[in-house]
């Protein structure tokens, strides 16, 4: 089906207030960033929460900054949400709306991480910092929030590269233990010639071209992309990982590698739920202006909270054994 007739009129308003915006792929960074900051002030009004709190933690080669927003009501998680914009643009002040949303919809405090960006910080400083920032949440689980509660990653588009790549390490090299890993349209390749990205259909807001001056930037040594660190699809073995939750959009150059990741997490014994979101295009979850945004938390919050659920019961048992 095409887009739906919500995200077809905010294509047309976006044309409209912009006719002469430069295609992504002919601009620089800088211009990019401004127009994502553009994006960011459609999100509407934050929820107000019981505690912010700003913290900043030392990295080999620098420091990276987190924002922790605790929700009104009591924590019964922690989600380390990493923010999508291709490893080039975006910061926590951008998507702080976003996750107070969902801090106040499932419950958990909410902890935003200010990766460094590429092409200044190239690859695999996001994910090296992403993963520092994990150990660190791990670490400061209770105070956080109180009590101990589960652990969950996720992030948005190149966000959700993050999060499926720190789910990785965590597993591979004995880090925190997550209870769930939140998927929403995630890069996990770098074949830019998947039937996703040569149909016309979905060049919307993100276009084959635009992906791949986003892997030009963060990086530009394409016999790395396959790197797992990189391109999580290609990682050997998947078993062992925590429960997915990964959505889709139709129109989406990601979609086919979103899809391949969660049927590849499936056949690995890990419990996926998945769903293609009809109509959209990349980029819904945080334009809540368009219908399928509340689609996608549904899902998403849903998710979460069942997996606070059964991570309560859990606990007795393990305290018991």
């Amino acid at each position: 089906m095409a887009v739906d007739g919500a995200t077809a009129a905010f294509l047309e308003a976006m044309a409209a207030a912009s006719p002469e915006a430069k295609p992504l792929h002919e601009s620089t960074p800088a211009e990019v960033r401004a127009m994502g900051s553009m994006l960011a002030e459609l999100a509407g009004p934050a929820p107000p929460m019981a505690r912010v709190e700003e913290h900043t933690i030392a990295v080999p080669d620098g420091e990276v900054q987190l924002r922790v927003l605790v929700p009104i009501e009591p924590a019964r998680g922690v989600f380390v949400y990493y923010h999508g914009g291709g490893w080039v643009v975006g910061s926590i002040d951008e998507s702080d709306t976003v996750a107070r949303r969902l801090a106040e919809r499932t419950s958990c405090a909410v902890v935003l991480v200010e990766y460094r960006l590429a092409p200044e910080h190239r690859y695999p400083t996001a994910v090296d910092d992403s993963y520092a920032a994990l150990e660190w949440v791990g670490e400061h689980l209770r105070e956080i929030a109180g009590q101990d509660v589960p652990l969950i990653v996720g992030g948005d588009s190149a966000g959700g590269n993050i999060a499926a790549v720190v789910a990785l390490r965590a597993r591979d090299r004995g880090g925190p233990r997550i209870a769930l890993q939140v998927l929403i349209y995630p890069v996990t390749d770098a074949d830019l010639d998947l039937p996703s990205y040569t149909d016309p259909a979905n060049q919307l807001l993100l276009t084959r071209e635009g992906m791949i001056w986003f892997w030009d930037h963060y990086l530009p040594d394409a016999s790395r992309r396959t790197e797992p660190d990189a391109s999580p699809l290609h990682a050997a073995d998947l078993a062992g990982l925590p429960p997915a939750v990964v959505l889709t959009a139709e129109h989406d150059p990601l979609r086919d590698e979103g899809e391949a990741y969660a049927a590849r997490l499936a056949d690995a014994g890990v419990a996926v739920d998945f769903l293609r979101h009809a109509g959209q295009l990349h980029g819904f979850f945080t334009l809540p202006m368009l219908p399928g945004s509340e689609l996608g938390y549904q899902q998403v919050v849903k998710a979460v909270r069942a997996c606070i659920v059964m991570q309560s019961k859990a606990q007795p048992a393990l305290q018991s054994s």
